[in-house]
Order: C-alpha cells, then sequence, then structure tokens
C-alpha cells in the first residue's frame, strides 16, 4: 500500500470519526428541531419515502439492474449491479444485528429511552438505520464503479436519512453511522471483487 493510499484511509477514518461525534453531540437539538418544525405534506411525502426507499426495493432494483445488464449481454455492468446487491445485503444484515444488539429506543419511544441492550422489539431497533445503511452501500457501490453516475444518485440516499429523522423512527447519530457503515460495506465488497478477479486472473496465467 503506497503513502498516498494510507493518507486517503487516514482522512476518511478521521472524518467518519468526526462525523459521528458529531452527530451523537447534535442528536437531541436536531430531533427538536424536527418535532417544531413538522409540516403535514412533508410529513406525508416523507412517509411515503420511508416506506419505499428500504432494502426490499433496493434489492429489486438490483435484481432487474442484473437481469437487463445479463439479457443485453453487457458484462460490466452485471458486475456492478451485483456489487451493489451484495453490498446492500451486506450492510443491511450488519445493521441489522447491531439495532437488535444495542436495542437503542427510537426517538418516538416515550419511556425507557436510551440503550436497553439485546432487544427483539422494533420499538429499540434505532441504531443504526437500516434504511439509510442499505441506500448508503448500495449507491456507494454504483460510485465506486462509476463516481459520475453515482453522484447524480447521491441524494437518494440522503432523502431516506433525513425522512428516518423526520417520522421519528431515528436520530442524527442512527443515519449518519448508518451512513458510514453502507459506505464501508461497498468498499469491502468491491475489494473482495477485486481480490477475486486478480486471483481468477493469475490462476489463468499469461
Amino acid at each position: 500500500m503506497n503513502r498516498k493510499r494510507i493518507l486517503y484511509w487516514v482522512v476518511a477514518v478521521v472524518v467518519a470519526t468526526m462525523s459521528i461525534l458529531c452527530a451523537f453531540h447534535f442528536d437531541e437539538a436536531m430531533r427538536n428541531y424536527i418535532a417544531v418544525h413538522q409540516d403535514p405534506a412533508v410529513k406525508t411525502f416523507m412517509r411515503n419515502v420511508s416506506r419505499f426507499g428500504d432494502w426490499p426495493e433496493h434489492l429489486a432494483l438490483g435484481i432487474i439492474g442484473v437481469a437487463i445488464a445479463w439479457w443485453r449481454g453487457n458484462t460490466k455492468w452485471t458486475r456492478i449491479f451485483l456489487l451493489m446487491l451484495l453490498a446492500c445485503a451486506l450492510a443491511g444484515t450488519v445493521a441489522r444485528g447491531i439495532k437488535i444488539a444495542t436495542g437503542r429506543a427510537r426517538p418516538s419511544v416515550k419511556s425507557e429511552e436510551g440503550w436497553n441492550g439485546p432487544r427483539l422489539s422494533s420499538k429499540y431497533h434505532a441504531f443504526p438505520s437500516g434504511h439509510t445503511a442499505a441506500s448508503a452501500a448500495f449507491l456507494a457501490a454504483l460510485f465506486l464503479a462509476s463516481w459520475r453516475i453515482g453522484l447524480a444518485f447521491l441524494p437518494v440516499p440522503m432523502v431516506i436519512a433525513l425522512s428516518r429523522m423526520y417520522v421519528a423512527a431515528h436520530y442524527l447519530s442512527d443515519v449518519v453511522c448508518a451512513a458510514i457503515l453502507g459506505i464501508t460495506c461497498a468498499i469491502v465488497v468491491r475489494l473482495w471483487f477485486d481480490r477475486q478477479a486478480d486471483i481468477s486472473r493469475s490462476s489463468i496465467g499469461p
């Protein structure tokens, strides 16, 4: 690993750490601001975003993308959509495990607030946001494959994250940590794919 790559990783870790610390610091301020500035029309819109922005919808889009790319014989985009699917699945699985283990009460829960340890009730599955983790992983994988196309879809996970806070399902720290988790899962899947490709090429030989 060269020095430039090491520097990138150090910067990424520092930025992620600072983002997480700031998010936890402003949790209550953001929750209170959203609670005060509620609008019926916006709330309806955000509820629909939350309803159709979960991992099943992302997986469905990915499967459709794989099917179309495979049908057209486009190996590159078949691979990209597979990367997106795997990243989304990994982020969703990890997020689910963390949710159950930490038992953080959602902002809408009025009693037993805070971190309660292992809980199966969805009322205590605030941390991290599964919607945000899945969407961030899905589109981060796209960004890693084609940054121009990925950049165009950047607002999608951002709006989904905002919707989860607006409907009082998550705190700011829940969605920020979920976004970092999703991006990390996308990077891990991409590195794994690249590693497998290198092994395959080396086994074939010159």
